[in-house]
């Protein structure tokens, strides 16, 4: 057994961070002493090493809690993930820095493919990790949800055009979509509460005037004035927290590139209808300052 302080000095986490695992339910202590002191066996260093692990990978702790406390929870497994992901993460950083040697050495490369969506895929395959019960739910499957991967990595290009042009960069981008990831679950539970509002409704009637007229301009002023009352929709609920400009640029992105969205609304709307709705709000979002509404 050691203590608090032997961990701390053998895995440079600090006393004051093992003490916060264990308040919040992550780590604790093996036993403690008659004094009150905590001490730990070796399978609680193992739990340590795997937490590292995560927290190399940017896995929130609370998600970390979620996977070790499953009781499908297998330390081989996620090993094997775990492996895979720092893979990943270590050929990224491979790209950029030969990158930079031969733009130290003086040479001209115009090399952009370190700058691809890598990172927003790898959200993707973490929150696949992290939120498996969620994806069945609102995915009907991880087969489904692996075929939104499949065609995010096939509409790169227009999917980092955005986040360049809304976040100045995909790497912020990515920090967005992240934070949104965490909180999946807290966003579902708001859209229950716009269909008890009756917002849901009302967002229907306006959709309706919206494809009314498939071949209008995008930057028909009526056009926008129907996408803007859409877009007012959250701001006047009781959840505007969720009108944030990350949410509505992946629903842009799923009206324009997400292959069953598009199948599904052309069939309700008509011919070219998803297309039409993601480039109406895109075009709206494209000349606004802000979003109406906290953003």
């Amino acid at each position: 057994m050691k203590t608090i302080s032997e961990i701390a000095a053998l895995t440079g986490v600090s006393v004051r961070t093992l003490q916060y695992y264990d308040e919040i339910g992550l780590l604790h202590p093996t036993a403690l002493t008659t004094a009150g002191y905590r001490l730990y066996d070796e399978k609680a260093l193992a739990a340590l090493q795997q937490i590292l692990f995560f927290k190399e990978l940017d896995f929130p702790l609370k998600e970390i809690a979620r996977i070790m406390t499953d009781p499908g929870f297998s330390r081989q497994e996620t090993f094997q993930r775990q492996k895979a992901l720092l893979t990943a993460k270590r050929d990224r950083l491979d790209r950029l820095l030969q990158l930079l040697d031969q733009l130290e050495r003086g040479e001209t490369c115009m090399d952009f493919e370190a700058f691809d969506i890598g990172g927003y895929i790898q959200a993707l395959e973490d929150f696949k990790q992290t939120h498996r019960t969620d994806i069945v739910t609102y995915w009907g499957s991880e087969e489904h949800f692996d075929e939104l991967i499949r065609r995010c990595r096939e509409h790169g290009p227009n999917i980092a055009q955005n986040a360049i042009r809304y976040y100045g960069s995909v790497e912020n981008y990515v920090t967005a979509m992240r934070e949104q990831m965490d909180h999946f679950s807290e966003h579902m539970q708001a859209l229950d509460a716009l269909q008890q509002e009756g917002k849901v409704e009302e967002n229907q009637r306006y959709m309706l005037e919206l494809v009314a007229d498939l071949t209008r301009d995008a930057s028909d002023p009526e056009v926008q004035g129907i996408v803007a009352r859409i877009v007012g929709l959250t701001g006047d609920s009781s959840i505007s927290a969720l009108q944030t400009t990350e949410n509505w640029q992946m629903v842009i992105d799923a009206y324009l590139y997400n292959d069953k969205l598009i199948a599904a609304i052309d069939k309700k709307y008509g011919q070219g209808a998803s297309h039409f709705i993601g480039e109406a709000a895109q075009y709206y979002f494209d000349h606004q300052k802000t979003v109406h509404g906290p953003a």
